[in-house]
């Protein structure tokens, strides 16, 4: 059966128009595969799926994703990072074997949605990542996600009754209507570096980036990995948000807007 498969230009100009061919009439595809963005469950017979090639100094990985999670593209990376990318995909270890004792580099999915707060919408990013967050230093046990962002100076919240108030230093970069990064202050107080940066510019909709304009700020909830999940629709989204506040399990700032 043919996969509902996106194929972008750069990705058949990498892989050639053969294996391409090979991929959308379904005899290389995956019927079901973990989307390489936010990991979940996916079904290129049931869904639009993104193919996401990675390239490394030596290796090309090519890996799949929900097309409402990222476009089809070419990511250029590390030969390392690719090595990593490789155990993520392949599920790393067999079932049941041993952990391994130094923690995968989790990856931060980001969702962009719009959020009513006080009768009136603002413009939000949702943060979680792929895999617990141990301290650096430590030996990796344990998700110190919202502990590390709490001493950054983000506010637990257990309900989405007021916008947090604005945390200084931080900002969201939006440039030509793409959003490109979250960045921190830098370690020695100087230029921004960035905490979070996208392989490639994510698009956001009209109206939260009229919402972002008209604000001057966006607002980052964070949660721990398994929290909130892939949410297909914003109001599927906000459910899931109150619903890790609820719990406990949510951190929250305004950042103000860096870039045009």
């Amino acid at each position: 059966m043919p996969r509902m498969l996106d194929v972008s230009d750069e990705v058949r100009a990498e892989i050639g128009d053969e294996e391409a061919d090979r991929l959308l009439v379904g005899d290389n595809a995956p019927g079901s595969y973990d989307c390489t963005s936010c990991r979940t469950p996916g079904d290129s017979e049931q869904e639009r799926t993104s193919t996401v090639l990675f390239i490394g100094d030596e290796t090309a990985v090519l890996a799949f994703a929900h097309a409402s999670c990222l476009p089809s593209q070419v990511v250029q990376v590390t030969e390392e990072q690719l090595q990593g990318a490789v155990r993520s995909i392949s599920g790393d270890s067999a079932p049941g074997g041993p952990q391994k004792s130094v923690p995968e580099q989790a990856v931060l999915g980001v969702t962009s949605g719009l959020v009513l707060i006080a009768g009136e919408l603002h413009p939000a990013l949702v943060v979680e990542p792929t895999s617990p967050i141990a301290r650096p230093g430590t030996d990796g046990v344990g998700d110190d996600f919202l502990p590390l962002l709490i001493e950054q100076g983000f506010m637990p919240m257990t309900q989405l009754a007021a916008v947090p108030p604005v945390l200084h230093g931080w900002s969201v970069l939006l440039a030509v209507g793409q959003l490109h990064a979250v960045l921190q202050p830098g370690p020695t107080g100087g230029q921004p570096v960035a905490w979070w940066q996208a392989h490639q510019p994510l698009q956001v909709t009209d109206g939260w980036r009229a919402a972002a304009n008209k604000h001057q700020q966006v607002l980052m909830f964070a949660a721990p990995v398994g929290s909130i999940g892939r949410q297909p629709r914003e109001d599927l989204l906000r459910d899931a948000i109150d619903k890790a506040a609820a719990n406990g399990k949510l951190v929250a700032a305004a950042l103000p807007l860096a870039g045009v």
